[in-house]
């Protein structure tokens, strides 16, 4: 069995290759992808070769957690079933190439107990559910916190910053600023207030959560907490980060790592989304082709107007 893949051969350098798949055992579905989405943090610091070294990490590489398709083949110990459409949040299945994080790809090989049924309504859609589990779980801290501090100032509006903004006006709390630099980014706000920084006065955020990936943000942060305020990094950062410690100890800060969101907050978000609580709309706004992939890839990358990019993969089966 065989398979096209987007294939990373090292940083900015990207082919779309044939390549062998592992067969599938009785745990296992065979998925071929309709949808993938780029990410423009994880998959970013992959393609300039900034990534920090994790497990599996190396190239070549098939990249991409954000995928949707269809089960064609479902193993008898898989739990799923032929036709039923599917979130992948990645696969490892091409042998000698790597797959961090593998869901840029036609078809994968992935187990049953990783794939999430979507409804068909969700369309192309369905490819944004990893990114707001990613701001479930910074919200809800794994479910291991005893109080839940929603934020009330955001820091980035792009797909992740809305996720999050959306996500707390859908829990009923009182809806947050954000902040946004790039003036073509500012629009788009439903239900909360978008501004720069510098036309922002408030100096009392109990919760800030920064999803700009910037390492120097810290300081500028936490001037703008209450006494005992909360900086939750939800970004992805490559450099070390500092911070001055007189003004944090001055507030009694506290500063909190989001973590890589679970099977849980994936299911839960699916859930918001299917019952039209959480809305997916107005997020992805460019497209590609899979055979175009560098242009796509630099694209999302490299064009400020680009939210989310989205590979149709429909007719490379």
């Amino acid at each position: 069995m065989k398979t096209m893949a987007i294939v990373l051969e090292s940083p900015e350098h990207i082919a779309f290759s044939r390549l062998d798949l592992t067969p599938p055992g009785p745990e296992d579905v065979v998925v071929d992808i309709e949808y993938s989405g780029i990410s423009t943090g994880t998959e970013k610091l992959l393609w300039n070769g900034r990534m920090p070294s994790f497990p599996g990490m190396g190239y070549p590489l098939v990249p991409g957690y954000e995928s949707v398709g269809r089960v064609v083949q479902a193993g008898a110990d898989s739990h799923r079933e032929v036709g039923e459409r599917v979130f992948v949040p990645g696969a490892r299945c091409y042998g000698e190439v790597r797959g961090l994080f593998g869901g840029a790809s036609s078809r994968v090989v992935v187990g049953g107990s990783r794939v999430v049924p979507v409804s068909d309504a969700l369309g192309e859609r369905a490819v944004l559910l990893a990114l707001a589990a990613t701001a479930y779980h910074a919200v809800a801290g794994g479910g291991k916190r005893t109080e839940i501090v929603p934020p009330d100032l955001i820091v980035g509006h792009g797909v992740l910053g809305r996720l999050l903004a959306r996500m707390t006006v859908v829990a009923g709390y009182p809806p947050p600023t954000v902040w946004e630099t790039n003036r073509s980014r500012a629009a788009g706000a439903d239900g909360y207030d978008v501004r720069a920084p510098e036309d922002d006065p408030r100096r009392d955020y109990r919760a800030v959560f920064d999803v700009s990936g910037d390492s120097q943000i810290l300081d500028k942060l936490i001037a703008r907490l209450a006494p005992g305020g909360e900086v939750v990094l939800a970004g992805f950062y490559t450099d070390p980060l500092n911070f001055a410690f007189a003004p944090a100890f001055m507030r009694e800060a506290r500063i909190r790592c989001a973590a890589e969101w679970q099977r849980p907050d994936l299911l839960a978000v699916a859930e918001l989304a299917e019952t039209g609580r959480l809305s997916l709309d107005g997020l992805i706004t460019h497209h590609g082709e899979p055979m175009q992939a560098d242009t796509a890839y630099r694209t999302a990358f490299g064009d400020s107007d680009c939210l989310k990019m989205v590979l149709d993969w429909r007719h490379c089966q």
